[in-house]
């Protein structure tokens, strides 16, 4: 696999989702998709300043506010969104409440999960001889923000971090209620990216970093830059012009682990797909609990964190992840990845929200999936690369053909926009996949079932084993010309 290095991306370009996503941007260096991926906000949101100059004052005051009784608990949720509330307005037709209606002030439960996540130990895996780094979450944050807040004579970036947000997968893990899978960490840094000078120190803070990450032992005086890139990074992403000014840094090579995907994030117009995948939590103040405090976390002494739905309304939001429901905004924003999103939240047993409207959601998502993947060479390479990346362990491997009938029935419903050739190109392609992932399933549940017994006599009779035999697909003829068909 060739050295990654960070690519100049047209907004045209589809991602691999959360998601996060994961949901916009091809695939550089092997098999590594990312369905969460941004997608620019429907509502124009900047990913900024939900921190201002007093809220470490604040904090601090909560930490030390230890009893939870029902007058402090609306007191600190007040306090608490009133300083996370952005500074600058997220577009000209919002008010303050409207913008307070985007935050929420998680739960004792909530935080606890969140803290069970940045214990949780991240396994970087290395190509070659490069040793696997083993890193608690929190730990990593906290070395990726100093080397981007250290200054350049100390070898750092010498940037200000807005803050720092947990997205996709593992933030709505934190906020359901029910136990959500999620197979990447997404961290979100707010900082400046002006120039193409910043997104070069942005991605030597994150080589820096992996650097003193090295286990003990490892001869750090052969390790140059170029290596480490080559032996930690799968994917590197830059996004910049008038509306989007981002990055995306993935670390973890090893599929069936899960990756840290690192987004650097001055502007990014459409942050989320559906609600369900909307959810960002700010970190700051839990990071500064772990700094000042030396107690754990408990019922009774806890930070204060808020979360935030690009979507919109919070506990709009919250109600369709608990009830499994599919819901967006400006569909007509979602890149051609939402439609392969939007597939695999219908196998996993997720339910419209609007019934009635969802038929034009699934018209909009199909012309945007053509338009960014518009030759069939192109279409087959996204979707088994999402495959590869999304549909792993047993689980999620026994959902595949289930997962491309339903593509193929959406394609063939609710496509307008292509000539009668081409989407009967389309739909073979994905009925082709779906013969094959029935046929893998089948020679591997064939593989797990004991050899077949012996001859066995009785009654003057040989009775032989009775060997099953896998049927070969067969295609229907999909000529509709006046040529007779010859197959």
């Amino acid at each position: 696999m060739g050295t990654p290095e960070f690519k100049d991306m047209d907004t045209n370009m589809e991602d691999s989702g959360n998601s996060c996503g994961s949901s916009v941007v091809s695939d550089f260096s092997g098999r590594s998709d990312h369905t969460d991926f941004f997608d620019g906000d429907a509502d124009y949101v900047q990913v900024s300043d939900l921190e201002g100059e007093n809220d470490k004052e604040e904090t601090l005051h909560a930490l030390q506010c230890g009893i939870m009784g029902a007058t402090v608990d609306e007191h600190r949720r007040r306090i608490s969104i009133d300083a996370y509330t952005p500074n600058h307005p997220i577009n000209n037709n919002d008010n303050h409440s409207e913008t307070q209606q985007r935050l929420a002030v998680l739960s004792y439960e909530q935080v606890r999960r969140l803290n069970d996540v940045m214990d949780e130990v991240v396994c970087i895996h290395g190509r070659g001889n490069f040793p696997t780094l083993e890193v608690k979450l929190r730990d990593l944050v906290t070395v990726v923000r100093g080397k981007l807040e250290a200054e350049t004579s100390s070898g750092g970036a010498g940037m200000r971090v807005r803050d720092i947000r947990l997205n996709g997968g593992a933030a709505s893990h934190v906020l359901a209620t029910e136990s959500q899978p999620y197979n990447d960490l997404d961290l979100i840094f707010g900082v400046e990216l002006s120039s193409g000078r910043n997104y070069d120190r942005v991605k030597s803070a994150v080589l820096s970093s992996l650097f003193d990450l090295l286990p003990d032992g490892v001869n750090r005086k052969r390790i140059s830059t170029c290596s480490l890139k080559e032996a930690y990074v799968s994917k590197m992403v830059k996004v910049y012009n008038d509306g989007d000014r981002w990055s995306l840094i993935s670390l973890g090579n090893s599929r069936g682990h899960k990756n840290v995907e690192l987004k650097f994030v001055d502007t990014m117009r459409r942050q989320f797909e559906f609600s369900v995948d909307s959810f960002q939590i700010v970190l700051d103040s839990l990071l500064l609990f772990y700094d000042c405090s030396k107690l754990p976390i408990s019922e009774n002494f806890y930070p204060t964190v808020v979360g935030e739905s690009v979507y919109g309304d919070f506990q709009e939001a919250l109600y369709h992840l608990q009830k499994k429901l599919i819901s967006t905004r400006n569909p007509e924003e979602i890149r051609g990845g939402g439609l392969l999103k939007y597939c695999n939240l219908l196998v996993k047993n997720y339910k419209a929200a609007l019934p009635d409207c969802i038929k034009t959601l699934q018209r909009y998502m199909c012309s945007r999936f053509f338009i960014d993947f518009p030759d069939i060479a192109q279409q087959r390479a996204k979707l088994e690369n999402y495959l590869w990346n999304h549909f792993v362990g047993p689980e999620e491997e026994s959902l595949k053909h289930q997962y491309l009938m339903l593509l193929h029935d959406v394609v063939e419903e609710s496509t307008v926009c292509l000539m009668g050739h081409e989407r009967r190109q389309t739909l073979a392609l994905i009925e082709g996949l779906a013969w094959q992932v029935l046929c893998q399933d089948q020679q591997r549940l064939m593989s797990h079932q004991p050899p077949p017994g012996t001859l066995v006599y009785a009654n003057g009779y040989i009775y032989a084993p009775v060997a099953s035999v896998i049927p070969t697909p067969c295609y229907p003829c999909t000529c509709n010309s006046w040529m007779s068909c010859s197959s």
